[in-house]
């Protein structure tokens, strides 16, 4: 488990992310940094008696936030983790909120590109075969840039419609978690 993305990749939750940290450790979870701390110990990283102690401490561990600190420093990469990341159903107002912003982002970033790519696809086109006529890509033009000035200007009205969008899969998704009859434990055997 030497690179911090398999590490992490390995929790059913990743414990660095704040929604879930308050979630309760499984022996799993507890296995898997156990699993770090053994190959940090035999890599000489780690003396007897820190790998005791963190063991112990691991082993004690009774959320999934408790866990993170244990490594921290064997660990290269602690970059948190996208809001994206987290299932929507158990994404946090906080976390609806990010994902919203970084769509915007995102739509506001594809407009700049329409603008410019559409420019300067239409001006080439002017150039080589135009070159002197009525300067038609001045409509594409504007229509680009009037749709990237909305996206930037309209911020607020966007991310909140965006939030409501995602508070409404979230409650659909939630319903159908909910309404789903649990298995039976005797089926299959």
């Amino acid at each position: 488990m030497s690179s911090s993305a398999g590490l992490w990749a390995s929790f059913p939750h990743d414990p660095r992310d704040p929604a879930v940290a308050t979630l309760r450790a499984s022996d799993a979870d507890r296995d898997i940094v156990h699993g770090l701390l053994a190959e940090a110990f035999a890599d000489g990283r780690l003396d007897r008696d820190e790998y005791d102690e963190r063991s112990s401490s691991v082993l004690a561990a009774r959320t999934l936030g408790e866990l993170p600190p244990l490594v921290s420093d064997l660990v290269p990469d602690q970059a948190p983790v996208r809001s994206g990341r987290v299932p929507l159903e158990m994404a946090s107002t906080t976390d609806l909120q990010a994902r919203a912003l970084e769509s915007w982002r995102e739509d506001r970033r594809g407009a700049f590109v329409g603008f410019v790519g559409s420019g300067l696809i239409t001006w080439t086109i002017w150039a080589a075969f135009m070159f002197g006529g009525f300067p038609w890509p001045l409509i594409v033009n504007v229509v680009a840039l009037l749709n990237f000035m909305r996206v930037a200007a309209n911020r607020r009205e966007l991310v909140a419609e965006e939030v409501k969008r995602l508070e409404r899969k979230q409650a659909k998704k939630l319903r159908a978690q909910k309404d789903q009859p649990p298995p039976e434990l005797g089926a299959g055997s």
